[in-house]
Order: C-alpha cells, then sequence, then structure tokens
C-alpha cells in the first residue's frame, strides 16, 4: 500500500471510528442479527427495516475496535436504499477484497468508498474484525437464526 492509500485508509478508518454513522437501533426494524468475535471481543447488532426488496433503513450498535466498528459504519452508510439483491452482490465484493493475498490484485471499482477498506488485506488478524458486520448484515437479510461468529 503507497503513502497516500495507507494515510486515507488511516483518516477514513479514525473518522468513522470516532463518528460512526448509523449507530444506532433502527426504530421498527423488521430485520435484526448479532454477530460476535470472540477472538477480540467485537460484538454488534444489525438492525434492518426492510420495505419489501429494499434496505430503507440500517443501523448497528455494540463495542469493537476501531477497524470494526469503521467497516460496520462505512457498510451502513453504502447499503440504505440498496436492494437485497444489490447488498449481498456488496458483501461478496467486500469479502473478496478483504481477503485476498497481500499483493494480489484487486478491482476496487465496484465498491466505491469502500476500497479504503482496501489495506486491512495487509493485516490477516484483522479480516475478521472488518468482516464482522458484513456477516451480521447477510444474517439479518436471511436470517438462520444464528449468532454470527468470525470462528
Amino acid at each position: 500500500m503507497n503513502g497516500d492509500i495507507r494515510e486515507l485508509y488511516q483518516e477514513m478508518i479514525m473518522d468513522h471510528n470516532k463518528n460512526p454513522r448509523n449507530f444506532r437501533a433502527v426504530k421498527d426494524a423488521n430485520r435484526n442479527a448479532e454477530g460476535y468475535n470472540p477472538l477480540c471481543g467485537d460484538h454488534f447488532k444489525v438492525s434492518l427495516l426492510m420495505d419489501g426488496d429494499v434496505i430503507k433503513d440500517i443501523g448497528f450498535e455494540g463495542a469493537g475496535c476501531a477497524i470494526s466498528k469503521a467497516s460496520a459504519s462505512m457498510m451502513t452508510a453504502a447499503l440504505k436504499g440498496k436492494t437485497r439483491r444489490e447488498a449481498k452482490a456488496l458483501f461478496e465484493e467486500v469479502h473478496k477484497m478483504l481477503s485476498r493475498k497481500i499483493g494480489e490484485p484487486c478491482d476496487v471499482s465496484k465498491v466505491g468508498k469502500l476500497a479504503t477498506l482496501a489495506g486491512v488485506c495487509e493485516f490477516p488478524a484483522r479480516v475478521k474484525c472488518a468482516s464482522l458486520a458484513w456477516h451480521t448484515m447477510c444474517e439479518a437479510l436471511d436470517p438462520t437464526g444464528k449468532q454470527v461468529t468470525t470462528e
């Protein structure tokens, strides 16, 4: 990761950690899920208000490291107004971006501002932190009744 991209990555993580977007329970949510990372203690609840197939509102609550909180914040900002299909497609792209091998090329054209999370792959232990909220959102979209865990 070059210096400019690393600086942008750090700025975005710190901004979304200190000023998380949609850090709240969604009033009248009709979908909820809970996720937990037992290795570091990240623990989030994601709530959705679905209007048909569209995410009308999305929020998250809980506590976690800067990367997990920032990723959850960025996720909620990116998914509000998206359809279920669009949300799942974005999850797939973000998951590929986060879990790729260091140095492996990555097409970030489909993830917009979420591309700033691409640097997480350089810290393999932090991939689970960055992906926890995303997996929790998927559980909220298609509930199995299970708590999401990174293990």
